[in-house]
């Protein structure tokens, strides 16, 4: 075949090279593309290590401690996020309409700030001016960032609470128990607290207002060991909301809280992944393990009000008119009472174990003229005998494993408390007998400064335990940045 009979073909194929190159361009530019959009909607909002990390040191910049001091990053799963080209940001700047999401998130961001500067200038006394309270000394683990933090989280924090659901079961909760922590914050949110929005649009938080105390009064079969009825209670309450509302999908559920101060509230989360991984749960039995997360959870105080209000004048006797080194009375109640039982009770006079007063004794009484009250943990980790012991002004020592103690985020439990790890419970008097009289009068005068912290007020007063767990969820709000 003769060449120059086939240059017109020649000359075609030549000419589409340039049109077949813009084509395949084109092909990928697309396939891209939809790559890009295809991973921006997977994933609608993002954990901010780069804001976390400096923001979790802040609150707990007096160096490590044995109660779980350091609040490490959290990631969800969801595959990675995209930002936005940098060139679409430019070309749409100026016409770019701010939504209330946003406006939100960057007062959010400027709260961040404002906190990290003030744990840069300090940590021992707040600079702050305050007619209330002024925060100082080692009782926090930095006073200046705790202090502006409480102060931006009066300012902007604002907390929506859903009104599906009808009461005994939502809406309600015990004030009058060992569970009555649970139901008197329901309650002060129900009644409209300062924090309380009807504006969902305006909320950083969404509160699930359900009672697992209730749950368990009206759902449970005793000694069924089942709580498939609870489960599915709060399986249908999340089904609920999150088909009439778009926020839980929004986030999966990371910027709404649910709060319980049953020992079966854990087990209640679980019903719903993303309840249990991603929302934060404020919990009395905070154990690490079983899942307590304290960089997204919240340990809640428990607090055993008999009649619904405190009972008795705060305080005790002084300290040298205390002449009990060591004070526990209680029933066996889980393996680590059953060991302190067995090595103490009616051991030792100066460390007073009973599992049952004599009479003529009083309870009391007894916790006022103690030194320090031991804290053993029950089937579960927390105990209403470590706020017992804070208002008697006696040192609590906290005997348990996995525990993460109340306000652990701003308080620093060591300057103000014995923790004993269970493998040392024969060892207790020697520990407390290692403590100079010296250090006790300082963890005595801490404890009697620490005390205005787990107050329980008819009227919520700033600073009170209300508050104190109002900040630590707050605190959990700022770890986060959720995006439409």
């Amino acid at each position: 075949m003769q060449l120059g009979s086939n240059k017109p073909l020649i000359l075609i194929l030549l000419s589409l090279i340039p049109l077949l190159i813009l084509i395949s361009t084109l092909v990928v530019v697309s396939s891209t593309s939809r790559a890009l959009n295809s991973s921006w909607f997977s994933f609608s909002f993002s954990w901010n290590p780069e804001e976390i990390n400096p923001l979790s040191t802040a609150l707990s910049s007096s160096a490590s401690s044995s109660f779980n001091a350091s609040l490490p990053d959290v990631h969800i799963s969801g595959g990675p996020y995209f930002q936005p080209p940098l060139e679409k940001k430019q070309e749409t700047w100026k016409d770019k309409r701010y939504s209330k999401l946003e406006r939100l998130e960057a007062g959010l961001a400027r709260a961040r700030s404002s906190i990290r500067e003030a744990a840069r200038n300090g940590s021992l006394k707040s600079t702050h001016e305050d007619p209330d309270y002024v925060p100082q000394g080692p009782i926090y683990r930095n006073a200046n960032a705790f202090h502006r933090s409480y102060l931006e989280m009066e300012k902007l924090f604002k907390i929506y609470v859903y009104e599906e659901g009808e009461p005994p079961m939502f809406h309600n909760g015990p004030c009058k128990s060992i569970y009555s922590t649970e139901g008197r914050f329901i309650h002060e949110m129900e009644k409209g607290s300062v924090y309380r929005t009807t504006d969902p649009d305006q909320a950083l938080l969404y509160f699930l207002p359900f009672s697992v105390v209730m749950m368990v009064q009206y759902l449970y079969v005793p000694d069924s060991h089942e709580i498939h009825a609870i489960e599915k209670t709060v399986i249908d309450y999340i089904n609920l909301i999150s088909h009439n509302h778009p926020f839980w999908n929004r986030s999966l559920g990371a910027d709404h809280f649910m709060l319980s101060c049953h020992d079966w509230g854990p087990r209640a989360s679980t019903s719903v992944p993303y309840l249990y991984n991603n929302s934060i749960r404020v919990l009395c039995n905070a154990n690490t393990s079983e899942g307590f997360n304290p960089s997204k959870d919240v340990s809640f105080p428990e607090i055993h009000l008999r009649t619904g209000e405190m009972s008795g004048p705060l305080g005790g006797l002084s300290p040298s008119r205390r002449p009990i080194l060591g004070f526990f009375a209680g029933r066996l109640h889980g393996h680590i009472r059953y060991l302190l039982l067995e090595q103490w009770k009616d051991k030792d006079k100066d460390l007073q174990v009973y599992d049952q007063l004599p009479n003529g004794l009083s309870y009391d009484s007894m916790l006022k003229k103690s030194r320090f009250c031991l804290c053993p943990s029950g089937y579960e980790v927390a105990s209403p005998r470590v706020v017992e012991a804070i208002y008697a002004e006696c040192v609590p020592v906290l005997i348990s494993d996995n525990y993460v103690p109340p306000f652990n985020d701003v308080l620093n439990w060591k300057s103000f408390a014995v923790q004993v790890q269970v493998r040392d419970i024969a060892n207790i008097k020697r520990i407390l007998m290692g403590i100079s009289q010296t250090q006790y009068l300082r963890m005595y005068r801490r404890v009697k400064q620490v005390q205005r912290h787990f107050m329980v007020n008819a009227a919520p007063q700033r600073f009170d335990v209300f508050h104190m767990t109002i900040h630590s969820i707050w605190l959990r709000r700022l770890n986060i940045r959720i995006q439409d």
